[in-house]
């Protein structure tokens, strides 16, 4: 059976976002670009929320020289799911959109032979994911900076979720990445 593992980045002190919804502070270098490479590498399905579909659908299509290419390659190369009962059309080449029966979509999906499958941002789809059982990894980014305030990066738990730390790995840059089993209790 296919993992379904998510990825999100953080502050160290627990923000996805900052106060006014700003995401211009993640520490993003070569090593963090290769991380990337290779967990994009791990899976060769692509799962999104409306927002965070609608901001990946807007960049990674556009990208040019400068920007991370093979990073890139991915994106726009992978299958593409995006949740949501509010999105009418889905132009990013490859994606579908689920709409209805999430749990027993994505249950499908991973009992079809492939490699795994990432949710990318996403914490509120993160979230509902969890709570049905069907999330096997968090992989937490958490950047060396404080923002003060901002949207907690678990902020529809609604309760508590457990996490048991399977690893961790240090970046030269200060970014920490903290793998998680979680569990819906």
């Amino acid at each position: 059976m296919r993992k379904l593992f998510a990825f999100l980045v953080t502050s160290a002190d627990g923000y996805d976002e900052g106060p006014n919804g700003e995401f211009d502070w993640p520490l993003v270098d070569d090593e963090f670009n290769e991380f990337g490479v290779a967990q994009l590498d791990e899976a060769d399905t692509l799962v999104f929320g409306r927002r965070t579909y609608e901001g990946m659908a807007a960049y990674w299509p556009t990208i040019g020289e400068g920007d991370d290419l093979e990073v890139a390659a991915r994106m726009n190369g992978y299958p593409k799911i995006v949740v949501s009962r509010t999105l009418d059309r889905a132009d990013w080449h490859g994606t579908r959109i689920i709409r209805d029966d999430v749990a027993g979509e994505l249950t499908k999906l991973k009992a079809e032979p492939g490699k795994d499958i990432t949710i990318l941002g996403s914490s509120d789809l993160t979230v509902s994911l969890i709570r049905m059982g069907l999330v096997d990894e968090v992989r937490l980014m958490v950047n060396p900076i404080v923002l003060g305030a901002g949207r907690s990066v678990f902020h529809t738990a609604g309760g508590r979720i457990g996490l048991t730390l399977l690893r961790t790995r240090q970046f030269r840059s200060g970014n920490v990445l903290l793998v998680y089993r979680p569990s819906a209790g």
